[in-house]
């Protein structure tokens, strides 16, 4: 279902029927797919030019396949594992590779959207309706993008402008469990300038996520997001974003301490209210005949959360992150030396977070309330980014990074990257390896505390620390036609923050290491007669320093998808299928905390589209095809069989 290339990584090249008929057959027969890039966070390259793994999934793919939340495309992505609490818009949690959920990376147009409180992303808010593609990178990324990369990247890229007039987009979709869809996309531009407005609204009514009671559990989303750029002189351009997402989301609480419902989820009239505020301006020059590339920026994110019970508040939380950044890259060849080009980036970044939760008066009245922990707390981070990239014989590529954290609140942090692929001429063989470290820093709660004020923080925390190596090998058959991708990893973490529970509970740096290895396969088959299938599949082993399986993350899963399209080319039908594996979770139920087994579920979606013209398509889809009855957390219960029917047209 996704276009990717895998380099370090599980990945594939997917071709579906209308990206075929944008890519160029050779004489010989063979398929010749324009260049995919990626963002490596100092610059961007090639992508089978890079020594990572990565997956790129594009905005049309996103569309033919019917996705409505990134989370729902990282499923198809070897190596992730997605856990959303109950209902569309639940609290959804992704992690790659084994690792925990802040040890991922969220970037929507170069700024970081994690958050400062929880150090994570809350995907159940990330709608599809503006992305133009996702860039998923695999492994430690530290050196590249800092804190919180130690696992993995994911860079949301949305759509920009056109400079070739203006055009209006939309679509409109209704489905079961009150589900309406609504999107309107905007862009234009002349020779000089081009920009982008879109604005999307989806809501549903849900279904009860605990098992007691039938009060319904819903989301409703609004997302607005902006682009613009300017080019001032042929070498200087300036360019910015913006992004606005304001959501409510229903939720249900867990029972109360020392009731016989204790660690249950119960029935409740909670919501959740979020706003997340993101924007960024910058301006980029070259000189040189181009060989001199300089890019400066600001960024700016805020969220903000409130939780209201019954109708009423109860307490909340204030995130921001502003930084600014100036990076400068220099190119030249070096032709009599291996045919080779070099490109050589340096950078600085400066960052401050603040982070304050909001007392209720239960916490107030609480025997452990701690006014510090509802001070407004802050940091800074100055940072200093050296990269190197290397080209020889048009087949062998180098990449190598280092990166400086020094941090005013906790121990500084250094970390490294390097990578090298190379592309045998004539085997339609590439290998591929890299080896890297990560860091994640601690986050606000576990510094200061949390709400309630049972958990206390602790200043002397320092950050995670993980070292990280793949190998792997691609293969492709029949110019192309069938490509296959086999790739190991292994990555240790160390320090690992965990919470020692006592009275209060509090966190620490843990001792010992936490082992993550596994294989992640992947092939793709191309019958150039308008069907198109995939399969991946990925092994996981995850244990803490005593060798108990982490949460949530099964040791197997995979994922099945084809696609037929005929009629020229505007008919085409789809089915996926995931699986997920076996996996443990936490059940905080009396006398104490205890492991439980989740069971598998493979879950099957359906659906199809028809154009009448160019401007104007119908489509549908049904999601959960045989009502399969699962749990992604413990006490959570999850969609049944929903159906969708949809409209959408360009001008």
């Amino acid at each position: 279902m996704f276009k990717q290339t895998g380099i370090f990584g599980t990945a594939f090249l997917v071709f579906t029927s209308f990206a075929q008929a944008q890519d160029a057959i050779s004489a010989d027969g063979s398929i010749q797919l324009d260049p995919i890039y990626i963002d490596l966070g100092q610059s961007k390259i090639e992508a089978e030019k890079s020594g990572r793994a990565y997956t790129v999934i594009t905005g049309e793919q996103l569309e033919q396949s019917q996705t409505r939340y990134v989370a729902d495309a990282l499923r198809q992505v070897p190596g992730f594992a997605v856990s959303r609490t109950g209902s569309y818009g639940g609290l959804t949690q992704v992690r790659v590779r084994g690792a925990e959920s802040n040890h991922l990376l969220v970037m929507i147009d170069g700024i970081e959207a994690s958050e400062t409180g929880n150090g994570e992303f809350d995907f159940g808010s990330l709608q599809v309706a503006d992305i133009d593609h996702i860039e998923v990178l695999r492994g430690p990324q530290s050196a590249f993008w800092g804190s919180n990369a130690l696992a993995g990247v994911v860079n949301i890229v949305t759509k920009g402008g056109s400079r070739d007039g203006f055009k209006v987009g939309g679509r409109t979709e209704t489905g079961t469990d009150g589900t309406w869809l609504g999107s309107v996309l905007l862009q234009g531009g002349k020779e000089n300038y081009d920009f982008s407005l879109s604005g999307a609204w989806r809501q549903n009514e849900g279904f009860n996520i605990s098992d007691f009671g039938s009060e319904k559990d819903g989301d409703r989303n609004g997302t607005i997001n902006g682009k613009f750029k300017v080019d001032l002189t042929p070498d200087i351009a300036i360019d910015g974003t913006f992004r606005y997402v304001n959501r409510k989301s229903d939720y249900d609480r867990e029972g109360n301490y020392g009731t016989p419902f204790q660690g249950l989820l119960i029935d409740s009239d909670n919501q959740t209210s979020t706003k997340e505020l993101l924007g960024s301006l910058g301006i980029s020059w070259t000189s040189l005949d181009g060989a001199l590339t300089q890019k400066a920026r600001i960024k700016d994110g805020d969220t903000a959360r409130e939780y209201f019970e019954d109708g009423k508040y109860n307490s909340g939380n204030d995130g921001n992150r502003f930084s600014g950044s100036y990076q400068a890259s220099y190119s030249f060849d070096t032709p009599a030396f291996a045919e080779s080009k070099h490109t050589l980036t340096a950078g600085y970044e400066g960052e401050r977070e603040t982070f304050q939760q909001k007392a209720s008066k239960a916490d107030i009245s609480s025997p452990w309330y701690n006014s510090s922990q509802f001070e407004k707390h802050d940091r800074t981070t100055h940072s200093f980014v050296g990269e190197y990239r290397g080209e020889f014989y048009d087949q062998l590529y180098l990449n190598a990074a280092i990166r400086h954290d020094g941090n005013d609140r906790f121990k500084d942090a250094s970390t490294y990257s390097l990578a090298g692929a190379w592309k045998i001429p004539g085997w339609g063989t590439r290998l591929h390896s890299s080896v890297g470290t990560g860091v994640t820093n601690p986050t606000f709660y576990e510094q200061f505390g949390f709400i309630p004020s049972q958990y206390l923080g602790n200043p002397a925390l320092t950050p995670e620390k993980s070292l990280g190596w793949d190998l792997g090998v691609e293969q492709s058959f029949f110019d192309e036609r069938l490509v296959l991708d086999i790739t190991y990893f292994h990555q240790d973490l160390t320090d690992e923050i965990v919470t020692l529970y006592s009275t209060p509970s509090r966190p620490i740096n843990q001792s010992g290491k936490s082992r993550r290895q596994g294989v992640e396969l992947a092939a793709t088959l191309d019958l150039m007669n308008g069907f198109t299938t995939t399969t991946t599949y990925t092994y996981t082993d995850a244990s803490d320093p005593d060798g108990q399986d982490e949460v949530r993350r099964p040791k197997h899963s995979g994922s099945l998808n084809a696609a037929y399209t005929f009629y020229e080319e505007r008919a085409r039908l789809f089915g996926e299928v995931t699986f997920n594996g076996k996996m443990q979770d936490t059940a905080y139920t009396p006398p104490a905390p205890r492991w439980v087994a989740m069971d598998e579920y493979v879950l099957v979606n359906i659906g199809g589209s028809f154009k009448f013209n160019d401007k104007v398509e119908a489509y549908t889809r049904i999601e959960n095809l045989f009502d399969e009855k699962y749990e992604e957390v413990f006490g959570y219960n999850t969609p049944g069989r929903t159906a969708f029917i949809g409209l959408k047209g360009s001008f």
